[in-house]
């Protein structure tokens, strides 16, 4: 895939996944299980059930050694995730809702995970995956040493008058709102968002800013969600016509984060959050030397 590709399907992605999904647990301890979320696939493994997942989809790739397949959570096909006889089947939410029927008119067990909307919902969800492949001690750790760790963080974030912030999703400067999961990692953190009002005129929590709208709300410090896929990084947009002025790139508070810790709600949570935190103080920083 394209990095452009790419960087389309997770944009679609995300504009998708603020449906909901429902859930059907079996009883008996699952030995086949196949994940088409990459966020799950990442709990499954972080709680020990690695040995019983015995296929992902192919944007699946963490961690090392995950049984990667060609399946596809964007375009996923029934007979296909059958021919593997699972015992569990692992679906985003962003799924045709006739998939999941389909899998289950056959016979399986499906659990559906939409998007959380908050820290909660993604630590209640690592806690139901314990529940569902006979790991509930292991993923009630994960769920508290994930919330332990963002929680330190936060505290240690830089305190004082708040910082404007943006978060882009690719070069085409989409951009997430508040009212998302990693949205709300900001808001935690204290952070305004320069998406926002373009979020509420389009009616969308992933609206796409113009370079000059980007400019002129002069961001103190741009999270980067791009650098994997489509190459961005501190320099590239320092090269951006207009953007030498922008406050975050002045004070060198551009930070590049991998695209899939942006985009995913698992146990590398606190990655992306340092990231944030990281930004954060070489903004401070930047106005304490001025």
């Amino acid at each position: 895939m394209g990095s452009r590709c790419a960087a389309a399907a997770v944009i679609a992605t995300l504009l998708l996944l603020a449906g909901c999904g429902a859930s059907d647990q079996g009883e008996e301890r699952p030995t086949r299980i196949v994940s088409l979320s990459p966020s799950a696939t990442e709990t499954l493994f972080a709680i020990g059930a690695g040995e019983q997942v015995i296929a992902v989809d192919e944007e699946s790739d963490h961690p090392a050694g995950v049984p990667r397949t060609n399946l596809s959570s964007y375009q996923p096909n029934v007979e296909a995730i059958a021919g593997y006889e699972p015992d569990l089947v692992l679906l985003p939410a962003s799924v045709p809702r006739d998939v999941a029927a389909g899998l289950r008119r056959v016979g399986l067990t499906v659990i559906s995970q939409p998007a959380p909307a908050n820290l909660d919902d993604a630590y209640a969800q690592m806690r139901q995956l314990g529940r569902a492949t006979g790991h509930p001690e292991a993923a009630e750790r994960l769920a508290r040493r994930t919330r332990a760790r963002v929680e330190r963080l936060i505290a240690a974030a830089p305190a004082g008058a708040r910082l404007d912030f943006f978060h882009e999703l690719d070069p085409d400067l989409y951009s997430t709102g508040t009212k998302t999961f990693i949205g709300r990692i900001y808001q935690r953190l204290g952070l305004r968002n320069v998406a926002d009002p373009a979020a509420r005129r389009a009616g969308t929590p992933y609206p796409q800013l113009s370079s000059e709208a980007v400019v002129a709300a002069d961001p103190d410090l741009i999270v980067l969600a791009d650098s994997e896929c489509c190459g961005q990084s501190p320099a590239t947009v320092g090269r951006r016509p207009g953007w030498q002025q922008v406050a975050a790139v002045k004070a060198g508070a551009v930070v590049a984060v991998d695209d899939d810790i942006a985009s995913r709600w698992g146990p590398r949570i606190p990655v992306f959050v340092a990231r944030a935190v990281e930004a954060m103080q070489l903004a401070r920083g930047a106005e304490a030397g001025s």
